[in-house]
């Protein structure tokens, strides 16, 4: 399969001096689950039934988890997998509260020889768009969506800052029974355009959330009648794996 990744020349948001100054937004091609790769795996006709196909997946997944969590270093040659301890210990005693558990996954020699074969395709030039490049835990300081309940998140893009009357502005967290939890405004406790730091209530559950901004800031300083909205996934308590079911465990990537 060929490879290309394509992208949007857009205003890099840290370097609001240089207005020549670009970066390349990734066009996303969508959001994919075990099922749709299960999936794409069958069409390449290996001569094995649906329910193997999973079998070997699923196991695969389970044994990797194992190993890890049970302090291997795992090097399956696309990813290595080590698991890493964070947190003061206080008094000799570990303490889920202030002390976690996370696997960071980096790529390998298979992934690094196939990033190497893949071209980038520039679609053009976008401006006074609204986009989150990346969210950090300020706890542990993980980049990959990780986030923890009472401690703050930072949230960099462009067109962030939240403003507006209109009652859909702000920023709020949907989980994936859709229940939704809407920040107050003291939550939000660093509101810039091209960054947001947020305090994430303290009773959030673990889980996976959407994560929204919504607002009326355009470029300018003036509003937009109607407010945009920019959304990225969150994980509080730490990222799982790649996978579903029973294959969830914190990671990084």
């Amino acid at each position: 399969m060929k490879k290309v990744l394509k992208g949007w020349l857009i205003d890099n948001s840290v370097t609001t001096d240089n207005k020549t100054d670009k970066i390349l937004l990734l066009a996303s091609a969508g959001s994919l689950t075990l099922d749709d790769v299960l999936e794409e795996m069958y069409k390449q006709d290996t001569g094995l039934r649906p329910e193997t196909l999973r079998h070997s997946v699923t196991l695969y997944h389970r044994i990797v988890m194992d190993l890890v969590l049970n302090g291997y270093s795992v090097n399956t040659g696309l990813f290595r997998a080590v698991p890493q301890l964070t947190g003061v210990v206080e008094g000799g005693v570990w303490n889920k509260e202030k002390n976690s558990i996370y696997v960071s996954l980096t790529q390998d020699k298979v992934l690094r020889e196939e990033i190497a074969k893949t071209s980038v395709e520039i679609l053009g030039e976008k401006s006074n768009i609204m986009y989150i490049l990346e969210t950090e835990d300020k706890k542990t300081g993980l980049k990959d969506g990780s986030a923890t309940a009472g401690r703050n998140l930072f949230v960099r893009g462009a067109m962030l800052k939240v403003v507006g009357d209109d009652e859909s502005v702000g920023v709020t967290l949907t989980n994936a029974a859709k229940a939704v939890t809407k920040l107050t405004d003291d939550l939000i406790t660093i509101n810039n355009p091209s960054s947001l730091t947020l305090l994430l209530p303290a009773d959030l559950a673990e889980g996976e959330y959407t994560l929204t901004v919504t607002t009326q800031y355009a470029n300018s300083g003036h509003l937009l009648k109607t407010p945009r909205s920019v959304s990225t996934q969150i994980w509080v308590g730490g990222k799982p794996t790649e996978g579903g079911d029973d294959s969830e465990v914190p990671g990084e990537i």
